[in-house]
């Protein structure tokens, strides 16, 4: 039986390519339009491209944000992508007094002045520390990012004018900076790994 992933709705994401890229794994995708889907759902997107704070308000606007903690929280397999990752920090530099999700607490700051802003393109990423992710080469399109891997988290990092978080996972959430379905063979099996319904790490 094939995979069965919801899209959270943050109103600012072309989701056409992660719906492609899971599909091609084999997955049937839908819209995670409420707050009972997202509890149901047997895996869970939170993508993101655009700004931090009009996708946290239309998580709210969904009356998203209690069922989305509780999923990250509990470990079930959610993906959380690019902005995706940054709305389950508590904050953003973009958005100044905007609540993220505040799974994780941090805040994700702006790439320091003397560096291209944003980040786009190929970017080598290597495992933190006794992380037991893969190293490989993934695509970023990212203006902000967290500094360090969360506590009790297993990470990825990359460097774009000083090291920064790539990706942090724990049993069945995988969050990436970077855009797992833009990464070619790479990010095409952390995505297998995460649909297989597997602990990412």
């Amino acid at each position: 039986m094939s995979p069965f992933v919801h899209i959270v709705p943050t109103g600012v994401a072309n989701v056409a390519s992660v719906v492609a890229a899971l599909r091609r794994l084999g997955a049937t995708v839908d819209v995670a339009a409420d707050a009972a889907t997202v509890r149901r759902a047997e895996h869970v997107v939170l993508p993101g491209v655009g700004a931090f704070g009009a996708a946290a308000a239309a998580i709210d606007a969904n009356g998203l944000r209690q069922a989305l903690c509780e999923r990250v929280e509990a470990g079930r397999p959610t993906l959380a992508i690019c902005l995706g990752l940054q709305l389950l920090a508590a904050a953003s530099d973009e958005s100044p007094g905007v609540a993220g999700l505040g799974v994780v607490p941090a805040t994700a700051r702006r790439f320091p002045a003397g560096v291209r802003v944003p980040q786009l393109g190929w970017n080598t990423v290597v495992p933190a520390p006794g992380s037991p992710l893969p190293a490989g080469v993934a695509y970023f399109a990212n203006s902000y990012r967290l500094e360090a891997v969360p506590a009790g988290w297993h990470g990825l990092v990359s460097d774009h004018g000083g090291p920064f978080v790539a990706a942090f996972a724990r049993d069945g959430v995988l969050a990436c900076q970077f855009h797992p379905e833009l990464s070619g063979a790479y990010g095409a099996g952390l995505l297998r790994r995460w649909l297989a319904g597997a602990e990412v790490v």
